[in-house]
């Protein structure tokens, strides 16, 4: 047991310091940017692609390097500068100045190459970003490339860009910008997010990715272009993906988002060290406890790195000076510590930040018990957990409408169950007859690829999505942050949530 404990001034820290929508991608003040050490190679220019589960805080990323203050705060860890050029080459919001909307992308995969149109939507940035620059001054003059700044529409584009007569003078203009980038040292960065959004049918979006991929190797060759994807980790092992020459080359040097868990409790010790209301009494408390400093980056203080490293124990003892040493009575429940990470997990055993600081948040908002010892009552935490499971359902399912079709017909099940249980369920409601149908007469965005294979290939389908496992050939379990979400149960487990 801990020596030390935390006053309940520490829940009303918890509250105001917690974001109610974490690592969103929308990014308010430098005190929410926070970077883990597993990231650092992942935001470094010859980081290509940059895979992650939802929530794991790609577009956090893909929002933070596009501003020069954030970006400069972490230079010197990931090689880049408020100098360096950021262009977006795809994202959530439409732009369709820079680049094509879903529609007019599946518009433009029925007259030229996915290759082709990711190549075509870097030319245009890059001519626009230097066509004030005088080494472009002179090519500005040629007839061909006036012809292509003159075109407004994209549909126009690719005519021009596939015309034999203009491609040595792309490959020039590419050439001499990323000369130009090398005598300035500096990069010009394009970043490509949300990816699901760039197609309703499977088919369409793995061809944009295989081409965006594909960009992404040759880009390679020049010294200061770069292209940086940010994809979740079923778009990238699909086979269909990866069904280029030279895929290996570009998918070896895949770098993930991961959370190990004493990175995930270092935001959370990064969000109470820097809340502007009262960001002395966390620090002030761990300085007198562990005799370490806080030292400061512009305006924000960094995490001590004894309070970032597992193997030192403070970790463990500072959180459990919160919640109590144990998740129950005893400590055959569990601890804290552990207990939380390990009921956030997808079947690939990674937790998003969202997940984890939702459950906290919530935690602290809950009534105190009376009576216990601590700020932060195990039983909060178990409904925390709870919430942040809705959360994350709902979050599946704005990517895939088409689990709750899969998932509301199994809340009477409890995991982990033979398959037939499964299967016995979906029969007895025409489960995957009603969704093909569902899928026929309405447009449904990404729909289970393998549903024509019945219930083996739909399992398949939710398995790559990380949203069920094998344990065995014959028997399923579903991960706690997705089965108390839709209200299945587990014995001994959380009780599902709510509805």
């Amino acid at each position: 047991m801990s020596d030390y404990i935390f006053g309940p001034e520490i829940r009303n820290l918890l509250k105001k310091s917690l974001p109610a929508n974490a690592i969103s991608g929308e990014i308010n003040t430098p005190e929410s940017v926070y970077l883990p050490q597993s990231h650092v190679k992942a935001l470094r220019p010859n980081s290509s692609l940059v895979v992650g589960i939802r929530g794991s805080g790609k577009s956090f990323w893909w929002t933070t390097l596009q501003n020069a203050q954030y970006r400069n705060l972490y230079g010197d860890d990931i090689g880049l500068s408020e100098k360096d050029h950021i262009s977006v080459g795809f994202g959530e919001k439409p732009q369709p100045d820079l680049y094509p909307s879903r529609d007019v992308l599946e518009y433009l995969l029925k007259t030229t190459t996915p290759f082709l149109i990711w190549k075509m939507i870097i030319f245009k940035q890059l001519i626009e970003s230097y066509i004030n620059t005088e080494f472009l001054s002179s090519l500005l003059n040629q007839p061909k490339l006036k012809n292509f700044i003159s075109l407004k529409q994209w549909a126009d584009r690719p005519q021009w860009f596939t015309d034999n007569e203009n491609i040595e003078l792309i490959d020039l203009i590419f050439y001499q910008i990323d000369q130009y980038l090398e005598q300035t040292k500096t990069y010009h960065i394009f970043l490509f997010d949300a990816l699901d959004r760039t197609a309703v049918e499977w088919k369409n979006m793995n061809s944009l990715v295989r081409g965006l991929l594909q960009n992404a190797l040759d880009f390679q060759y020049y010294k200061r272009i770069r292209l940086k994807i940010f994809a979740r980790p079923d778009q990238i092992e699909d086979t269909e993906t990866r069904n280029f020459p030279d895929a290996s080359k570009i998918l070896s040097q895949r770098t993930d988002l991961i959370w190990p868990r004493e990175e995930l409790y270092a935001l959370l010790w990064h969000y109470l060290a820097n809340n502007k209301d009262n960001d002395d009494l966390f620090r002030r408390t761990t300085e007198d406890w562990y005799k370490l400093s806080w030292e400061k980056k512009g305006d924000i203080w960094i995490v001590p790195d004894q309070l970032r490293r597992e193997d030192f124990a403070y970790q463990r003892e500072l959180f459990h000076a919160i919640t109590g040493p144990q998740m129950g009575q005893d400590t055959r429940r569990g601890y804290p510590y552990t207990w939380l990470i390990n009921h956030l997990g997808d079947t690939r055993k990674q937790v998003s930040p969202r997940s984890f600081l939702t459950a906290l948040r919530v935690a602290s908002e809950l009534p105190e018990r009376s009576n216990y010892l601590y700020p932060i009552y195990y039983e909060a935490i178990k409904q925390g957990v709870q919430s942040a499971s809705k959360i994350r359902v709902q979050e599946i399912e704005e990517d895939y409408p088409w689990v709750r079709d899969l998932f509301e017909p199994l809340r009477t099940l409890v995991v982990p169950c033979p398959v037939q249980d499964i299967e016995s369920l979906w029969n007895r409601q025409d489960v995957l007859k009603k969704l093909e149908t569902k899928i026929n007469s309405i447009e449904v965005k990404l729909p289970p690829q393998h549903l024509q294979e019945g219930v083996s290939g739909v399992l398949r389908d939710l398995k790559d999505l990380g949203l069920v496992e094998f344990v065995s050939e014959d028997r399923v379990n579903i991960p706690d942050v997705y089965r108390v979400g839709y209200g299945m149960g587990r014995k001994g487990g959380i009780k599902p949530a709510a509805r």
